[in-house]
């Protein structure tokens, strides 16, 4: 019997959770995919590494994304339990809201493991994996989408390329046509050769022996032409290339030893997330109590209130420790501790029987 109501609870734990966690997804989904899209528009990420920004950028999301989606899901889940009378009957037979534990860890425990797994290693990884992704694309015009023999339209509407050959490696080109327009101008440019150039932030394709010619874009003759031995066009911008120094790219192993302040509120910030979901996961069944006739999102919306907060405060606090504001052995234990210590709290605390009160005629009487 215990194990068969457990098994139950489990799959009803497991059901909600990942219902919410579904939606979730697909919500943030589309503002990481509007994020990337923005990126490109502005020229700072090629087109060609749409999909893989979009993946890596979601997985740099979810010790924040798992969090919520496994505390929403149990107040859910906990909230059916009371508003189907199913969690009185449970409790009628003896098995109370500390009875929930054991299903309940065997849900949490798996899942805040994965939200570690991200936070401490996948997501940083991932954010270092794409920053280069995107700095090797800015060196080379191949990985940004340029092919030989078609015309291509540049990052941010910048114009459009064609390109006869290309070497290997993206960088040398020849037989190239440019044409760019600014205004009510064009600006068609033609070279026999040509190579990309990076420039601290900016990006300039040198071209070699060519033309240029530029003229009005409607009607008119107020044209130019001109022959040149070695032309610049600048590219759209792109992102800096970000230091290996930086914490948010260091690996977690690094960042022990790391005595900066910036280094430290980056490992408590990875520290976050896998003990919030945990203190979030056990106030979900406290929070979750619930009368037949109560509002069944009124609690959910106190819940998502909570995780605002909570995770706002780990954001401030990884800015406070950055700039030197607070103490560096206080790091982020003063806001993980004490919500620790509250939900265990809250969750003992449930479902406890109070003692009647004797009136002082009842004492008088005796």
């Amino acid at each position: 019997m215990p194990k068969k109501l457990d098994s139950w609870l489990f799959r009803e734990f497991a059901q909600a959770t990942f219902a919410t966690l579904v939606v979730l997804m697909i919500v943030s989904l589309g503002g990481v995919f509007a994020d990337v899209l923005g990126d490109i528009a502005r020229g700072r990420v090629p087109a060609g590494m749409m999909l893989a920004q979009l993946g890596l950028q979601l997985l740099n999301y979810l010790p924040l994304i798992l969090p919520l989606g496994l505390m929403l899901g149990l107040l859910l889940a906990v909230g059916r339990l009371y508003r189907d009378s199913e969690m009185p009957v449970l409790t009628a037979i003896g098995v109370g809201p500390r009875r929930l534990l054991r299903p309940l860890m065997m849900l949490v425990l798996p899942v805040v493991a994965v939200i570690a797994l991200c936070s401490l290693w996948l997501g940083p990884w991932a954010r270092d994996y794409a920053r280069g992704m995107v700095e090797a694309g800015n060196r080379s015009l191949l990985v940004a989408g340029l092919e030989p023999g078609r015309f291509i339209e540049l990052p941010g509407g910048g114009g459009v390329v064609y390109v006869g050959s290309m070497s290997n490696d993206g960088t040398r080109l020849s037989r190239v046509f440019v044409y760019r327009q600014d205004g009510d101008r064009l600006d068609v440019t033609t070279a026999r050769h040509g190579q990309l150039n990076v420039d601290g932030e900016e990006r300039y394709l040198t071209l070699d022996q060519g033309f240029e010619v530029e003229g009005p874009l409607g009607a008119g003759r107020d044209y130019r032409l001109m022959r040149y031995a070695s032309n610049d066009l600048r590219l759209p911008d792109v992102d800096a290339e970000s230091d290996d120094t930086d914490p948010e790219r260091m690996p977690t192993s690094a960042l022990l030893g790391d005595p900066r302040p910036e280094a430290v509120a980056q490992l408590h910030y990875r520290l976050g997330p896998p003990l919030l979901a945990l203190a979030f996961a056990l106030l979900a069944v406290p929070l979750g109590r619930s009368s037949p006739r109560q509002t069944r999102y009124g609690r959910v919306m106190l819940g998502f209130l909570a995780y605002m907060v909570g995770t706002n405060l780990m954001w401030m606090g990884t800015d406070w420790l950055a700039k030197g504001k607070l103490p560096l052995a206080m790091g982020l234990w003063w806001l993980l501790l004490p919500l620790l210590a509250f939900a265990a709290w809250a969750y003992l605390r449930d479902g406890r029987m109070r003692r009647p009160r004797v009136g002082r005629a009842a004492r008088g009487g005796a």
